[in-house]
């Protein structure tokens, strides 16, 4: 369902039986919550019943037995306690509750989240991702705390109000049944217009969350290029837009759940003293009823404009629920490979056989690519921005799927091949390596339990990294702040080459991997990369041209086709594209 759509009220019934679910694991302790609820609101409703009788039995008459009266005030009083006492027991179970059902709920979404293909996240701003994780499912949280609660009381509370009434006066009880058609209807109208209004407000929030989240991950490129004040203005224009959208919704509430249900109130107590008061022209009427039946006309009252207080919650648990399965249930999952397989990379052969793809489904940014990588071999990749390089890259690593041609390792589709296995055997250094929050070792771990402390430190030595690091005050455990933000380009580098090493893969792929790093550092590095590659299959994307003149295959991509192919020497003897971009690069010394 688009997030833009109305939200139905099968779309909202459905939204809630799905949530409802999540209380089946839980059931147990639902239901002590719920016997807990029972008993609480049963001593609610006996309790004016024992000052009816106090009234009626006593006051009146002016007659007050000692023994009589005590044991009264002992059940007023006890009613009461198991009152307090439930109260407190069943708040927490319902707490207890909510807390475990929103635990999963946010796990089923994170998980999800690990599992969306990079088409997805192409789309979707990473604020409204975090917003439907956490805004979205605190607010479905306040459902089984708060809303559920008060709906259960309701009913419950209903229910024994009624019997109690119709113990009290059967025919002003039968008067008093109109109240519910009434709360219904009251209910039906708040929730198709209030469904409109939240689905908003929330869209809204996450349009924050997003710009909050931009501007953050890119403060160095704001500030650089003095763009606060134009951020700032974006931003208050969405938090303008919010806060419209919050306000329509108070006024809305502040109409339908305070005036409206205070009327009827009034209009009922207005009702019930006009009835006792004709009754009482032509009989006795005891007060104890009179004031049994203003109480628990109130206690009906109650519940009712506790429900219409929580169901703006409830229409926001719904419309945050809605948002958060929406996440769940989104088909842009990341690709798979064939259900049962054993496949195993041996040699590492890689071929592309007439690969075309499209991001869009419109547009080919790749047209009919075919090349044959043999095993131990590099092939590098080199063109101008927007030819197809990192297209051809993600094709390969399955960051999404391609639906024309194949790609083949050892002469197997790389669809048959398991997941664990492509990773293993795969190893990839990008331009801009992410860094995660820890410290250097687990960076080159990464958390792979069977890589000791001596491996990491082999690694390390292995591309050189061991230098830099060692000069740290904390060595390899030296903290590495959010994205590594504390370390130089190249530093992040060298630790993204120490990480793929580690992994000992089979097949290498290098995304311009030496681009961040300065020209002596690059010199430095050069024999570990020849190293690396030694009996490794090598895809590597290159923007200097100088770091690939060794190998055996070198493809020239521009507008998706591979319009030159050849070793360097026989490329630059073309004096097509390549020897350009060499020229280009290099002056006259070609």
């Amino acid at each position: 369902m688009n997030n833009k759509q109305k939200m139905s009220a099968r779309d909202q019934f459905n939204t809630f039986v799905r949530l409802a679910k999540y209380v089946l694991p839980m059931k147990k302790s639902a239901l002590i919550a719920t016997l807990l609820l029972l008993l609480t609101v049963t001593s609610t409703i006996l309790g004016p019943l024992v000052i009816q009788r106090f009234l009626d039995d006593y006051v009146v008459p002016l007659d007050f037995p000692a023994k009589e009266v005590w044991i009264i005030a002992l059940i007023y009083i006890g009613l009461q306690l198991v009152n307090i006492v439930g109260s407190y027991f069943q708040t927490l179970r319902f707490q207890e509750l909510a807390l475990a059902i929103i635990q999963q709920i946010r796990i089923d979404a994170f998980s999800k989240v690990q599992k969306l293909g990079l088409r997805y996240f192409d789309q979707t701003p990473a604020g409204g991702i975090v917003s439907r994780v956490t805004n979205d499912t605190e607010s479905i949280k306040e459902m089984f705390v708060s809303v559920a609660v008060t709906f259960m009381q309701a009913i419950f509370g209903i229910v024994g109000v009624y019997i109690a009434l119709f113990t009290l006066d059967g025919k002003l009880a039968l008067y008093t049944l109109i109240l519910l058609p009434l709360f219904l209807i009251l209910v039906s109208v708040y929730r198709y217009y209030s469904a409109d209004f939240y689905q908003d407000i929330r869209e809204r929030l996450s349009e924050l969350n997003a710009k909050i989240s931009e501007s953050l991950s890119g403060m160095d490129m704001i500030q650089a290029f003095r763009q606060e004040k134009r951020l700032s203005d974006e931003f208050i224009e969405v938090n303008e837009g919010h806060y419209r959208v919050g306000l329509r919704n108070i006024r809305f509430d502040s109409l339908m759940l305070g005036p409206f249900i205070d009327l009827m109130y009034a209009l009922s107590i207005v009702a019930v003293l006009s009835y006792f008061g004709t009754a009482s022209l032509t009989s006795v009427v005891d007060v104890g009823i009179i004031y049994a039946f203003t109480t628990l006309l109130r206690r009906l009252f109650q519940p009712i404009n506790q429900v219409m207080q929580r169901l703006s919650m409830f229409q926001q648990a719904i419309v945050s629920a809605s948002r958060v399965f929406t996440l769940i249930d989104n088909p842009e999952i990341e690709p798979k490979q064939k259900a049962v397989s054993t496949q195993k990379i041996q040699e590492g052969t890689i071929e592309f056989r007439n690969v075309t793809f499209s991001y869009d489904g419109k547009n080919d940014v790749l047209k009919d690519i075919s090349f044959t990588a043999n095993a131990g071999e590099t092939v590098a990749l080199v063109g101008h921005t927007g030819s197809g390089k990192s297209s051809i890259i993600n094709l390969f690593m399955r960051f999404y799927e391609y639906e024309r041609g194949d790609i083949f390792i050892d002469g197997v589709s790389l669809k048959e091949y398991p997941i664990e296995e492509l990773r293993k055997k795969v190893g990839l250094v990008l331009q801009d390596p992410f860094m995660f929050y820890g410290d250097i070792a687990s960076n080159i771990r990464l958390h792979n339990e069977e890589l000791t402390d001596e491996d990491v430190r082999e690694a390390a030595e292995f591309v050189q990294a061991d230098h830099f690091i060692e000069e740290l005050p904390n060595g390899y455990e030296q903290k590495v702040t959010e994205r590594g933000s504390t370390l130089s380009s190249g530093q992040r580098q060298l630790i993204a080459f120490a990480r793929t090493i580690a992994m000992n893969p089979k097949v290498l792929v290098l995304d311009e991997a030496t681009a961040n790093i300065d020209t002596e550092t690059e010199v430095a590095i050069q024999k570990s990369l020849e190293k690396m590659r030694e009996g490794r299959t090598t895809i590597a994307i290159a923007h200097r041209l100088s770091t690939i003149a060794d190998a055996e295959l070198i493809l020239v991509l521009h507008h998706g086709e591979i319009v030159e192919r050849g070793t360097h020497a026989e490329l630059l003897a073309q004096k097509g594209l390549y020897y350009t971009m060499y020229e280009l690069q290099n002056g006259a010394q070609a």
